[in-house]
């Protein structure tokens, strides 16, 4: 379709006949992403001193449509991630972000991971001793760069979207973990995600294999065994799981986030976005 007719198409958007409506938004609709720049700037002319000023229904009818698309390509985007065997935990954090912010800047949440690295790597390599090493990762992570548990609000969407994590330092126990995950991964460190009930830690595994220990980043990477989470789970009067104390997916990451989303986002009575989100865990479900 060529500009002019997008922009004629556009132009019927605030026709208040439903039935219009709907035939004009499903053409634009299966357009797709190439419809979104001619509805951006269709979407500025409502302002006062524009041309379609005061038009609020077209307005409110663009912003509806932009979103639709968005939310529709980062739908079938995390159905592809699901299906792939390659499903990154940074692409599927960046996928969930992306629901939220459409317009997020990649590369600078890439940058932005690629320094923290950068200074774990410089303090790791003065270490001699595994412990010494996690102490070096939890002193970048935590007092240099100051990230911290987002007690205060804890149950906050925010705490669930990388970038908010990186540019707030605050995250929930699962965002903090995938950071340390993020970071540590790939310089070769160990460390592996523990999806434990209420709560989430990482692992650190021994060259057999075996997991040495468990980390808490939700309090500042504190150090633990086996037995705390015993101590941990008995508190909770939940029966312990082998998946209690092993390592758990991406795709398991990926699914938590949404859970956690869904509950949040229930919790401030947002049921458009609950309903979306549901849909968005949906299409995990049917790509893995």
């Amino acid at each position: 379709m060529i500009k002019s007719e997008l922009d004629a198409l556009i132009t019927l958007l605030d026709d208040p006949h439903d039935q219009i409506y709907d035939q004009v938004s499903e053409k634009i609709l299966s357009l797709g992403h190439e419809a979104i720049p001619s509805l951006e700037l269709a979407w500025e002319s409502c302002f006062p001193g524009k041309e379609r000023a005061g038009s609020e229904l077209l307005q409110v009818r663009i912003e509806t449509i932009i979103h639709t698309i968005q939310f529709q390509d980062v739908k079938a985007q995390l159905r592809q991630w699901a299906d792939s065997k390659d499903n990154s935990l940074l692409q599927g954090v960046l996928l969930i972000a992306r629901y939220q912010y459409p317009d997020i800047d990649l590369e600078k949440i890439n940058e932005h991971l690629g320094l923290i690295r950068e200074d774990v790597n410089i303090e790791v390599q003065k270490t001699s001793s595994i412990l010494a090493q996690i102490n070096a990762i939890n002193h970048v992570l935590f007092d240099i760069h100051k990230f911290v548990g987002n007690s205060k609000n804890f149950h906050a969407p925010q705490n669930s979207f990388i970038n908010n994590v990186l540019e707030g330092k605050k995250g929930n126990p699962l965002s903090l973990s995938i950071l340390y995950l993020l970071v540590c991964q790939p310089l070769g460190i160990p460390v592996f995600g523990i999806n434990l009930p209420k709560h989430f830690i990482v692992a650190f595994k021994n060259s057999s294999d075996d997991i040495q220990f468990y980390i808490n980043p939700f309090s500042r990477g504190t150090v633990f065994d086996r037995n705390d989470v015993n101590s941990f789970l008995k508190q909770l009067n939940i029966k312990p799981r082998q998946s209690y104390y092993s390592p758990c997916s991406n795709m398991d990451m990926i699914k938590r986030i949404l859970i956690n989303l869904e509950h949040s986002f229930n919790k401030q009575g947002y049921e458009d976005k609950v309903s979306e989100i549901k849909e968005l865990m949906s299409a995990i479900e049917e790509g893995s």
